[in-house]
């Protein structure tokens, strides 16, 4: 089962979802139909380090977003978790 969670515009929702974002979550993000996983955090500057899901192991092409841009959060699927649990994030 693929569970998800959307987010509305307003702040209170923002400050109960940015809590709730974890190192490793899969997200999509405003203006991308790609899907994205979190590789880093930092909520007190509401910011996060994401990476394209799922990745090239010989990429490394990471950037910094804010949190209030993530409009989607789901966990990743099944098929690239297995790829994913060979290398440390």
């Amino acid at each position: 089962m693929i569970h998800s969670k959307l987010l509305d515009n307003n702040e209170n929702n923002n400050l109960n979802f940015s809590q709730n974002l974890y190192k490793g979550a899969c997200v999509k993000i405003k203006n991308s139909n790609k899907t994205f996983q979190v590789i880093g955090l930092n909520i007190g500057k509401e910011i996060c380090w994401v990476r394209e899901w799922p990745f090239a192991c010989n990429s490394k092409k990471t950037f910094a977003l804010e949190i209030s841009q993530i409009t989607l959060q789901t966990f990743c699927s099944n098929n690239s978790s297995e790829k994913l649990s060979n290398f440390k994030i």
